[in-house]
């Protein structure tokens, strides 16, 4: 979808790399610049699946001659995706002036937590942070436990990154139209808190208020998490009254006068005690086969190895490649021919390559 289109992607963390990895699964030319003499990031391996599909080149920029070639580099460039705190590309000579500069119809891609203009602009965070201070964390949890802490995706994948590549894809078609470059300013406090209007439409019917535990989809005993004998988790959300119906029936709770009553707040509690008592009698294995095939929307909650060996998986959504577990590129287009999965480069590795694309040479 996106082959002939060239993005630059100034190494950083999260959100950034995840948003460049998706654009090269959609077949855009992703070269990283990865800091000359950089290493790896704690935590991350020496060669990501963030990276996939990427080429690499390593240059200084605080180097005058790395910093012609990188503005060298973003003339040639559709889009370009920065993660730096406010001011940092100013600072080291290439922000969006400089490199509108050389190539006016460049989308230059912002991506931090707090935005380029706020209170918080300054101040370091984290996704729990961003998410917390936008409303995106309030229901987060079960009645009366702390909210929980998502595994990065509300806040810097789903806030941030995706959010970031839907501007990032707004700016290119722009460009296309009327020839001028823009700056996405893509900023997690923003995407987190605009992802939360499903749940303020619900909260304009009067399905959703301030109290925890209340409201539509956190508190019924038909939206939740339960544990089985093993050890394992079931799913149950079954919101439709046709769908509660199915589950009533697979339960064998179809003539219980309370559980006959959905929407009935004040028996929610006791009927999530009932089914946690139920849920914990048998083995996950027991209550998937139990489910399976039905409307009843209940399911096992897998790990990725257990998602990777499920019959859903027939898909292919899940791959493990070198002992690599990772996910196929989603969404998926009809003229498009069998995904193959693209290998994630060394650091420098295509340094070379690249310059002499410029017409430079390597020191």
């Amino acid at each position: 979808m996106l082959k002939g289109t060239r993005i630059i992607e100034v190494e950083g963390l999260g959100p950034g790399p995840f948003a460049a990895m998706w654009l090269a699964d959609m077949g855009a030319d992703v070269i990283c610049v990865h800091r000359k003499g950089g290493g790896v990031t704690p935590g991350m391996p020496e060669r990501s699946v963030l990276d996939r599909g990427k080429r690499s080149i390593e240059l200084d920029l605080k180097d005058p001659e790395d910093i012609k070639a990188f503005l060298a580099l973003v003339a040639t460039a559709d889009g370009l995706i920065e993660g730096f705190r406010p001011g940092v590309m100013e600072r080291l000579g290439i922000g969006p002036e400089a490199c509108h500069a050389v190539n006016p119809d460049l989308v230059f891609g912002r991506m931090t937590g707090w935005g380029q203009d706020s209170a918080l602009s300054e101040t370091a965070g984290h996704d729990l942070n961003y998410i917390s201070l936008s409303g995106a964390l309030w229901y987060a949890s079960n009645p009366g436990d702390a909210p929980l802490t998502p595994a990065t995706l509300v806040g810097d994948i789903g806030g941030g990154a995706m959010y970031l590549v839907a501007g990032m894809l707004a700016g290119l078609l722009r460009a296309k139209t009327s020839g001028e470059g823009t700056v996405v300013d893509a900023a997690i406090y923003d995407g987190s808190a605009h992802m939360m209007n499903l749940l303020m439409s619900i909260r304009q019917a009067g399905g959703f208020g301030e109290t925890r535990g209340q409201n539509l989809l956190d508190g019924p005993h038909w939206s939740r998490s339960y544990a089985c004998a093993d050890g394992g988790y079931m799913t149950v959300q079954c919101l439709e009254p046709k769908f509660y119906a199915q589950f009533l029936q697979l339960m064998g709770l179809s003539e219980d006068a309370d559980f006959k009553r959905q929407f009935d707040k004040s028996l929610w509690p006791i009927l999530t005690g009932r089914l946690a008592g139920i849920f914990a009698s048998e083995p996950r294995a027991h209550w998937a086969a139990l489910f399976d095939g039905s409307d009843a929307c209940v399911a096992p909650v897998l790990s990725p190895d257990e998602a990777l060996t499920h019959p859903m998986n027939t898909r292919g959504t899940w791959v493990e490649h070198d002992g690599t577990l990772q996910a196929r590129p989603a969404p998926r287009f009809d003229h498009a021919s069998a995904w193959q999965l693209q290998p994630s480069p060394e650091r420098g590795q295509h340094s070379s390559e690249i310059l002499a694309e410029l017409g430079l040479h390597k020191d």
